[in-house]
């Protein structure tokens, strides 16, 4: 019988302690482990932002699980000039494509002929601002043998900035 006792006590201490350490710092007043026991700020105080929550108690930091599902607008937009874009794709086009990412302004391709060529070329193109201009196009051609010349790659770059214009140019008439 005083075993039985004895485990009852235990167990129901072990409740106890559970639901105590589960409450945090804010739902007790500050008197809970990790806190500020007598009055005193401490780091994590100054770290995390005090919000009065009902009855007048403080919550330090505190969410919930529907956090999660709210949408979290972070600031930052990514811009990338559509017609170099879209004249990228147009010059490159018989070059198969790897991948894609229109929020970041790549495009990997993988190895293909041009058309009458007989050597394999592949180009990673990265569009890095709005602008239409030069300095918004970095291309990179490459064979199996390794990177090519320059003058190859500035023509490149040349047909991508004139089809570009083309593009705008055309939109411009609707």
């Amino acid at each position: 019988m005083r075993a039985t006792s004895a485990f009852k006590f235990l167990a129901a201490a072990l409740v106890a302690f559970s639901l105590a350490s589960c409450g945090g710092v804010g739902s007790l007043g500050n008197v809970g482990f990790g806190g500020a026991k007598d009055g005193v700020d401490t780091e994590d105080d100054e770290i995390e932002p005090i919000i009065e929550g009902s009855g007048g108690m403080s919550q330090v930091g505190q969410t919930s699980i529907f956090d999660l599902f709210k949408r979290k607008d972070t600031g930052t937009t990514v811009k990338v000039n559509r017609y170099l874009w879209n004249a990228s794709l147009d010059v490159l086009n018989f070059l198969p494509i790897q991948s894609v990412d229109p929020f970041t302004g790549v495009i990997v391709t993988g190895y293909g002929r041009p058309p009458g060529g007989g050597r394999a070329y592949r180009a990673t193109v990265y569009i890095k601002d709005p602008a239409l201009d030069a300095r918004s196009l970095n291309v990179a051609i490459a064979t199996r043998g390794g990177p090519v010349a320059a003058g190859t790659q500035r023509a490149v770059e040349d047909a991508i900035l004139a089809r570009a214009r083309q593009l705008r140019i055309q939109d411009k008439k609707y």
